[in-house]
C-alpha cells in the first residue's frame, strides 16, 4: 500500500493448484483490497482472479456478477464469449460490500477473517480464513454439476456445512441448493417454495417473505432457504448478462445497470414466478436439498462469535474432539493473539484477533478485540464495546472504538444513530463537541462520517481510548485532541488501511502462538493442523526444531511429531528420511500389536494330504486410499470393490505339503525359482523388500515359526520343524504381472495365511487372515491398506466399511452381481491389461506422509474419496449400468485430484482412445499402469473398443483380459 491500496486494473497470480478440471475462482472485493490479494493469499497454492465493482457505482449481485465477468473475459484472451464461458469452471465470490456491521474486517472484504481451526477437525491451518473454508465446498459442487454449468455464484459472507452432497447435481439451467430452517431465519432470507410432492422442483421465490406468508403458503408448498448458492448454465448466465445491459463484447454504457441476482432474477424463476421475464421464465431450475445442511452467517460482529461458536460446538463426542482442552466459555476465542486475561465464566462472547490485551485489561462480555498493538493501558470495557485499532500509512494508527451492536447506518445527526451504545449527537454532546466543531454534516451518513482519529504510537494512550468508550476526562482535554487529529470515516478506513503492517503484525503473533501451541500441544489444536504448512512456518519463521515426544505419548501423536520434525528437516534441506521412518515406525509398531504374535504351529493333515489355496483378484470400484493407515485408524475407511476369475480361474494360488525333511522350501511357480530355510536367520525380512519369498518368510514368522512369534521354545527351526512333524514345501502361483493394480501380493500374503492357518491348526477365520496380512505388510514396511485382502478374499461384490481404531473388524454389505452377471450389462465391462506398470509403494509412500501431516488438501479428498463409495455402492444397488460407469468415473477423477502422478502421458493417449465409448473408466489399485477397467455403453461400444485397442496397442505387453466374478473367495481343499 503505497499511495493508493486501489488498482483498477485487476491483478493476477498464477498458481498451479491440483485440479483435474480447471477451475477459476473469481472474486468481488473492496477497491483496498485488490492490489494486494494475491501477494496476502500467495502462500495458500491456489489461483485467484480479483477486481472490485466499478468505482462509486453500485451495480448489485447481478450487476457485480456481470461486472466481474466482463472484466475477466477481457483479460482471458478469448474474442467468443460462449468459448470463455466454456473454456473453464468458475467460482465467483461476492465479497466486496462495506462491512458496516463487521467493522472489524471490512477492509478484508470478510473472506479473510481469521477463523479458529475447529475443536473436532483434521487438516485445517492455523492461518486459515473464511474463504479456505468456503471453497472446498463450492469446488467439490463444481466437480459433480452439469457438463453444461460452469459458473458458481456464491455470498463471501457464509459459511455452509453439510451431511453429505449428492452424487451428481441434477441437469437445469440454474441450479440452487437450498436448507429446511425453521420459518423465522427463513423470514430473514430469500426462501424457495416448492411442489409438497417435488422439493427438487421450483415453483416460484421470494425475497425475506414475512413469518406469516411463509405460514400461509406452508398448506400447499414446501420452503427451504436460499443459501446463496447458484450454479448457472451458460445459457443462464448470458441471459444475466444481457439483464445487466451486456451486448455480448462490452456493457451498452460502458458498465453494468443495477441489478439484483436475487431479488431480480431469482423471483422471475420457477413454474409460477411471481415476476415475469421471458428470457428467465424460459430457464429451467432445480433446488437441491442440503441435507442437514448448516447454515453460518459472518455478517455482523456478534454474528462473527455466534456462527463459530455454533460450528465449534456441533461435535460434543468427546471422543472425536482431538484435544482435551475445556474452556470456561465456548464463546471466547482468541487468536494471533497474546492475552494475559485470567478467564473465567463470567466471560462470554468475546473475539480477540491480532492483538495483545494484556492483564491490566478488564473485560465481560461481547466483545471484538482487533490490531491492538504492545500496551500497558489498564482498560475496563463494559459489555458490547469493541476496540479495533488500525494501521494506517507507514507509521500511524487508526483508534476505532464501536459497540457491537452497531449498524453504522443513518444520518448523523438523527437520535436513532447509534454509536458506541449511544446516539453519535449524545456522544458528542457528552464530550462537549458539536456536530459543526468537528466538521460532520447532520445529514451526512455515518459510515463516512471521520469519527476515528488517526495518530502517531505514541499518541494512542490509555487515556484517550477510556475517553472515547467512557467519557472520561479532565477539563475537555481529549476533546480538543480529538477534533484536532486527522480522522477517518468507516468507510475511509477501509480505503486506507495498510494491509501489508496489519499482516505482519498478525503474522509475528501467529509465530508466537505456534511455539505456545506446540508448548501445550495436550491442550491445543496443535497436531491436528495442517503439519504440512506448519512446517513451513518453523522453517520460515526460524521457530525452534519441535522436540521429540516421550514413548509415553500416544502413537497418534507420535507419528505426526516425527512427520513434522522430518518435513521441517526436508524444507530445509536436510533429508529427513530418519524422522520420517521413526514415524512409520510408530505407526507399523501400533498396528503390528493388534494381534497375538505367540502362535504354536500344530500339524493338521495327513502326511500324505496337500493343502491348497486359492483366491481371486480384486477391482476397487470406489473408496480406495480411505482403507490406508493412518487415514482409516482416523477416520475409518469406506471401499467398494469385487472379486473376480482371470482367464477362467482365481489367478493366486498357494500349496503346501509336509517334507520328511527338517527345512521349509519355498517355490515360485511363476518366478521359477525357490529357496530353502533352514535357520531362524534365514526368516530374517530385513531387505526382504522385492524378494519373491519376502511374503511367505513373513507369514512363517506370523505363524509361529520363529522365536519372536512362537508361544513354545525351540533352539533351532529343525528342532521345531522335528517336533511339528516334519518340514514342508510352499508353492506359490501369482498369475498376475506384478504392479498390475489388482491387489496381487496382498491378496497372495492373505491366501498363504489362510493356507499356514489351516495347515497348522492357528484357528484364523476370515476376517483374522485379512488382518494379519495388514501386519505382514507393515511387517515387510510395505506399508498400505486393507481393501486388497478383504476384495480378494471375501467373495462377490461388497462395501467394506471399519470405525476408527484399529482396523480388526470390517463390516461388508454384499451388493446384487447382475450387472456383472447377466447379458448384455456383463458384456459391457471390460478388463485391460495395459502393459504399464508401477510400484504402489511409490505412490503409498507420499500419500501416507500427507496422511501423517494432516495435509489439508490431500484430507479434503480422502473424505471424498471415502464418501463416493456410498455413491458408487447406491448405483450398484440400483442396477443402473450408466450411473456405475459415470460413478467409476468419478472415482478415477479423484485418484488423481489425490494424486496427479496416478496417471500418465501413456496413460492418457491410452484412455482418449476409448473414452466416447464409455461411461466411465479407472486405472485399477494405486494408478500408473496395470489395469484398466472400462464400462462401455453398450455391446456395439465394447466391441469397438476392443478394436481400437488391439489395432493400436501401447506395446507388446497389452492385452485384454477375460474376467468373470468370484462368488467364492478364498477357497482352501485339501488332496
Amino acid at each position: 500500500m503505497r499511495e493508493s491500496l486501489c488498482q483498477k486494473q485487476p491483478y493476477i497470480c498464477i498458481v498451479i493448484i491440483k485440479c483435474q478440471v480447471h477451475m477459476q475462482t473469481l472474486l468481488s472485493l473492496p477497491e483496498n483490497l485488490v492490489a494486494s490479494f494475491n501477494e496476502i493469499e500467495k502462500s495458500k497454492g491456489r489461483q485467484y482472479y480479483v477486481d472490485c465493482d466499478p468505482e462509486g457505482e453500485k451495480v448489485g449481485s447481478g450487476g457485480g456478477t456481470a461486472w466481474l465477468l466482463s472484466r475477466h473475459f477481457a483479460e482471458s484472451g478469448f474474442s467468443d464469449f460462449d468459448d470463455y464461458l466454456k473454456s473453464e469452471n468458475k467460482i465467483i465470490i461476492h465479497a466486496g460490500g462495506q462491512s458496516r456491521r463487521l467493522p472489524a474486517y471490512a477492509p478484508l472484504g470478510k473472506v479473510l477473517t481469521p477463523v479458529p481451526v475447529f475443536r473436532w477437525s483434521r487438516g485445517q491451518s492455523l492461518d486459515q480464513n473464511l474463504l479456505d473454508l468456503q471453497l472446498p465446498l463450492y469446488e467439490r459442487l463444481m466437480d459433480i454439476a452439469p457438463k453444461g454449468n460452469h459458473t458458481l455464484i456464491a455470498s463471501g459472507d457464509v459459511l455452509i456445512r453439510y451431511n453429505k452432497l449428492p452424487a451428481e447435481l441434477p441437469q437445469a439451467d440454474v441450479i440452487c441448493l437450498g436448507i429446511w430452517v425453521d420459518p423465522h431465519l427463513a423470514s430473514r432470507h430469500g426462501v424457495f417454495f416448492t411442489p409438497r410432492n417435488n422439493p427438487a422442483q421450483l415453483d416460484f421465490m421470494l425475497q425475506k417473505p414475512s413469518h406469516q406468508k411463509i405460514e400461509e403458503l406452508t398448506d400447499s408448498h414446501l420452503f427451504m432457504m436460499d443459501i446463496g448458492v447458484w450454479i448457472l448454465s451458460d445459457r443462464a448466465v448470458n441471459t444475466l448478462m444481457n439483464n445487466c445491459s451486456w451486448s455480448g463484447i462490452h456493457f451498452q454504457n460502458g458498465k453494468p445497470s443495477f441489478y439484483d441476482l436475487y431479488s431480480s432474477f431469482g423471483t422471475c424463476l420457477g413454474n409460477n414466478p411471481v415476476n415475469q421475464s421471458t428470457s428467465i421464465n424460459d430457464l429451467s431450475v432445480a433446488i437441491v436439498p442440503l441435507e442437514k445442511g448448516e447454515f453460518y452467517h459472518f455478517g455482523t460482529s456478534e454474528e462473527l462469535i455466534t456462527s463459530t461458536e455454533r460450528i465449534q460446538n456441533t461435535v460434543k463426542d468427546r471422543r472425536a474432539i482431538l484435544h482435551n482442552r475445556v474452556k470456561p466459555h465456548p464463546s471466547v476465542f482468541v487468536q494471533n493473539a497474546r492475552t494475559g486475561i485470567k478467564w473465567d465464566d463470567s466471560h462470554h462472547h468475546i473475539w480477540i484477533e491480532n492483538s495483545i490485551v494484556p492483564e491490566l485489561w478488564e473485560l465481560s462480555n461481547h466483545h471484538v478485540l482487533t490490531g491492538i498493538p504492545e500496551n500497558r493501558w489498564s482498560l475496563k470495557l463494559s459489555e458490547g464495546i469493541c476496540v479495533d485499532v488500525v494501521p494506517v500509512g507507514e507509521k500511524q494508527l487508526c483508534l476505532r472504538p464501536y459497540h457491537i451492536d452497531d449498524k453504522f447506518s443513518g444520518e448523523a445527526g438523527d437520535d436513532q444513530t447509534r454509536w458506541l451504545g449511544v446516539s453519535l449527537k449524545q456522544w458528542m454532546a457528552d464530550r462537549g463537541i458539536s456536530l459543526s466543531d468537528a466538521g460532520i454534516d447532520s445529514a451526512e451518513d455515518v459510515q463516512n462520517v471521520r469519527l476515528f482519529p488517526v495518530l502517531e504510537q505514541e499518541q494512542l494512550t490509555e487515556d484517550l481510548v477510556n475517553w472515547m468508550i467512557t467519557n472520561d476526562d479532565e477539563g475537555n482535554k481529549f476533546s480538543k485532541l480529538w477534533t484536532s487529529l486527522p480522522r477517518l470515516s468507516a468507510s475511509g478506513i477501509s480505503q486506507k488501511t495498510n494491509l501489508h503492517r496489519m499482516f505482519q503484525q498478525r503474522s509475528e503473533f501467529r509465530k508466537q502462538n505456534i511455539a505456545a501451541l506446540l508448548h501445550n500441544y495436550k491442550h491445543s489444536v496443535f497436531y491436528q493442523s495442517d503439519l504440512s504448512r506448519l512446517a513451513g512456518d518453523f522453517v520460515d519463521g526460524k521457530l525452534e526444531f519441535p522436540n521429540e515426544l516421550p514413548k509415553s505419548e500416544s502413537p497418534y501423536i507420535r507419528f505426526r511429531n516425527h512427520m513434522l520434525r522430518a518435513q521441517i528437516e526436508r524444507l530445509s534441506g536436510k533429508n529427513g528420511g530418519s524422522e520420517s521412518d521413526k514415524a512409520f515406525d510408530v505407526l507399523r509398531r501400533e498396528i503390528m500389536e493388534s494381534v497375538n504374535h505367540r502362535q504354536v504351529p500344530r500339524l493338521n493333515v495327513f502326511r500324505d494330504q496337500i493343502v491348497w489355496g486359492r483366491s481371486p483378484a480384486r477391482l476397487d470400484l470406489a473408496g480406495g486410499w480411505s482403507d490406508t493407515p493412518p487415514y482409516c485408524m482416523q477416520t475409518g475407511g469406506r471401499v467398494l470393490n469385487l472379486a473376480v476369475n482371470l482367464n477362467g480361474q482365481p489367478p493366486l494360488q498357494v500349496f503346501i505339503r509336509l517334507s520328511d525333511k527338517p527345512h521349509i522350501v519355498l517355490r515360485s511357480v511363476d518366478n521359477g525359482g525357490f529357496e530353502v530355510v533352514r535357520t531362524f536367520a534365514d526368516l530374517s525380512l530385513k531387505d526382504s523388500v522385492g524378494s519373491a519369498f519376502s511374503l511367505p518368510k513373513a507369514a512363517l514368522r506370523l505363524a509361529g515359526f520363529h522365536p519372536d512369534f512362537c508361544g513354545a521354545a525351540f533352539n533351532s527351526l529343525e528342532e521345531q520343524l522335528k517336533n511339528f512333524g516334519g518340514g514342508f514345501e510352499i508353492s506359490l502361483l501369482a498369475a498376475i504381472p506384478k504392479g498390475s493394480g489388482l491387489g496381487t501380493s496382498s491378496i497372495l500374503a492373505a491366501t498363504i495365511l489362510g493356507v499356514l492357518a489351516d495347515f497348522c491348526d492357528l484357528g484364523w477365520d476370515k476376517q483374522a487372515i485379512a488382518h494379519r496380512t495388514l501386519v505382514l505388510e507393515q511387517m515387510l514396511t510395505t506399508g498400505g491398506g486393507w481393501q486388497d485382502q478383504y476384495g480378494g478374499i471375501f467373495p462377490g461384490i461388497k462395501l467394506l466399511e471399519t470405525e476408527p481404531g484399529i482396523q480388526s473388524q470390517m463390516s461388508i454389505r454384499w451388493l446384487p452381481d447382475l450387472l456383472f452377471t447377466q447379458l448384455p450389462y456383463k458384456s459391457n465391462w471390460l478388463l485391460y491389461y495395459t502393459g504399464i506398470t508401477r510400484v504402489a509403494k511409490n505412490i503409498l509412500g507420499e500419500i501416507v506422509r500427507g496422511m501423517f501431516l494432516n495435509q489439508g488438501d490431500r484430507l479434503r479428498v480422502l473424505d471424498a474419496i471415502k464418501d463416493h463409495a456410498f455413491d458408487a455402492y447406491d448405483a450398484l444397488q440400483q442396477c443402473d449400468l450408466e450411473k456405475t460407469g459415470r460413478m467409476i468415473r468419478r472415482s478415477w477423477e479423484l485418484n488423481k485430484a489425490l494424486d496427479p502422478g496416478t496417471t500418465t502421458a501413456e496413460i492418457t493417449a491410452l484412455v482418449d482412445q476409448i473414452d466416447d465409448l464409455t461411461y466411465g473408466y479407472k486405472l485399477l489399485g494405486a494408478g500408473g499402469g496395470g489395469y484398466l477397467l472400462m464400462c462401455a455403453k453398450d455391446e456395439t461400444a465394447a466391441s469397438r473398443i476392443r478394436e481400437r485397442l488391439i489395432g493400436n496397442t501401447p506395446n507388446s505387453k497389452a492385452r485384454f483380459v477375460n474376467m468373470e466374478l468370484n462368488n467364492k473367495g478364498l477357497e482352501i481343499s485339501r488332496s
